[in-house]
């Protein structure tokens, strides 16, 4: 009750004198904090990142999926390309990103290897992404163009145009196979053998086939074996040495320097009764000229035919002679005394 009198009597003398006010200190009230100066500062400008999705025939790739990591390695953004292929990362803070290409925008085409985006303040980094078309998967096989074996060890160039694109050589089990790059949904493409199996000729047309991004294809070369020439056996040796030939009619002999009679030449005996009569049947057969080589095989013929005839006609002769000397023994017969 005292200090309540008191209050009283302080506000009533404030009130007399007029020139003295109470007010409650500051510190008795709450009071709203006041903005500090920082953080009326504006950021930083923000970047952005745009991405452009094709293939390789210049064609857009909607679908496509990209994940965008910050300098610390966290997620920043994610996001998928629109039917232009299109896609955009807004607000990003300055700095180098980490840009990945998650999915392909087609089943045809694979996606790009990972890369570094730097974004600067204020502006919009734009980039094109270009995604591969999947390689062809290309079978090689030789074959015996007759059986129809496959054969190792060939050798074959595959390419478009002018560039060579893939080369193959067939194993142990005459095939090989590899990844064939492709530039389109449909290519055609060369192939031409360097280099065949042994023992076989090399396959000279230039084969043409179609392939398409991420499809097998088989390609076949077929060879021929290689013609060879049998080798002489060398047990096949003559067991005996070739008569030399004669010499050719009215021609020297070799070596001699003189001329061998032919056999038309050489007098034929005639079939004449009296002259076989007087000629001992031993002396009839024609001799060979002296110096005149032995005559073989058809040259022979002349003088067998003459021989014979020349024996004929002794044997005719002696057969004469003997009839007409028992005809004279007859005529004549014993004289009586």
């Amino acid at each position: 009750m005292h200090a309540s009198l008191v209050r009283s009597a302080a506000v009533i003398a404030v009130a007399v004198a007029g020139s003295l006010t109470w007010a409650p200190a500051a510190s008795a009230e709450p009071s709203e904090p006041t903005p500090s100066a920082s953080a009326q500062t504006p950021a930083a400008d923000a970047g952005a990142v745009e991405i452009t999705t094709k293939d390789t025939a210049g064609d857009a790739l909607p679908g496509a999926t990209f994940l965008l990591l910050d300098p610390a390695g966290q997620e920043a953004g994610r996001g998928q390309s629109d039917a232009q292929g299109k896609v955009t990362f807004p607000d990003l803070a300055p700095g180098v990103y980490r840009l990945k290409q998650t999915a392909a925008g087609s089943p045809l085409h694979d996606v790009v290897d990972d890369q570094d985006v730097i974004v600067t303040p204020g502006a919009t980094i734009r980039l094109t992404i270009t995604d591969p078309f999947k390689a062809a998967k290309v079978l090689l096989q030789a074959k015996d163009d007759k059986t129809g074996k496959l054969l190792p060890g060939a050798t074959v160039n595959i390419g478009t145009g002018t560039a060579t694109l893939l080369t193959l050589t067939t194993g142990a089990n005459g095939t090989a196979s590899g990844d064939l790059p492709i530039s389109s949904r449909s290519t055609t493409f060369w192939v031409k053998e360097i280099k065949p199996p042994a023992g076989y000729d090399l396959y000279k047309p230039t084969k043409r086939f179609t392939a398409g991004p991420g499809a097998p294809v088989t390609v076949t070369v077929t060879n021929a074996k290689t013609a060879t020439d049998p080798k002489p056996d060398p047990s096949d040796k003559p067991t005996h040495k070739p008569t030399p030939s004669p010499s050719s009619p009215g021609k020297p002999s070799s070596g001699t320097g003189e001329t061998t009679p032919s056999a038309t030449a050489s007098p034929t005996p005639e079939a004449d009764s009296s002259s076989a009569a007087a000629a001992p049947a031993a002396d009839s057969t024609p001799k060979a000229p002296t110096g005149s080589l032995a005559h073989t095989g058809a040259d022979a013929t002349p003088w067998l035919i003459g021989g014979a005839a020349v024996l004929i006609a002794a044997g005719g002769g002696a057969l004469l002679t003997a009839r007409r000397s028992r005809t004279a023994t007859r005529t004549d017969g014993p004289t009586e005394s």
